[in-house]
């Protein structure tokens, strides 16, 4: 098994490297998507944030409500450690889980936002970093997310700088000029990965 920790900056285009890399054969952890599941409702996870952040967290039908919550945790420190001390181990153990079901010749790649913020290099055998350039983010949240520019540069803020991912990456995937440029170094990316040969 090779496991591969794969991150980029938002509007950098690792959602489509981790779908191109899914598509050739890879097992796919998406934190964002686990960190999702772990507080549907009925989870323990989602009965932990209410017993921390109170009924007001929920909406009418019972499921979390994302919007009040991040209100709540993104003006204040405090409050996003509690969110994060409650997720953050759910998602540790069900991606762990993901993982041990994976098989031992898999590539599994882990896709996560915050890899570089929470110092998370070292858990994976490889990591890759999806780069463009700030400018080039920029015009993608704004044309293609529909965000504002003032949106755009202030959710490129809260992340690691470029200088940071790039320090950590054992790959690094060019993603700042047109699709059909991506697709190329990502399948040399795979066909290394099946050989385990990336590994400086």
């Amino acid at each position: 098994m090779v496991t591969v920790g794969l991150t980029g900056g938002i509007g950098a285009g690792k959602s489509e490297v981790s779908r191109l890399l899914s598509s050739y054969g890879a097992v796919l952890i998406d934190a964002d998507r686990i960190a999702r599941e772990v507080v549907e409702p009925g989870t323990p996870g989602l009965a932990a944030v209410v017993a921390e952040f109170g009924e007001d967290v929920l909406t009418a039908d019972g499921s979390l409500d994302r919007p009040r919550l991040g209100g709540i945790v993104f003006s204040d420190p405090e409050r996003l450690r509690a969110l994060n001390a409650i997720v953050h181990p759910l998602v540790r153990e069900r991606s762990a889980e993901l993982e041990a079901g994976a098989g031992p010749d898999a590539v599994v790649v882990n896709d996560v936002p915050l890899l570089a913020e929470n110092k998370l290099a070292p858990l994976y055998d490889v990591v890759v970093v999806v780069d463009a350039a700030p400018d080039t983010q920029l015009d993608r949240l704004v044309r293609l997310r529909g965000m504002t520019e003032d949106e755009a540069r202030s959710r490129m803020a809260a992340q690691a700088d470029r200088a940071e991912r790039l320090s950590i990456a054992d790959v690094v995937i060019d993603n700042d000029g047109p699709l059909e440029a991506l697709e190329p170094q990502v399948r040399r990316l795979w066909e290394q990965l099946r050989q385990n040969i990336v590994k400086s």
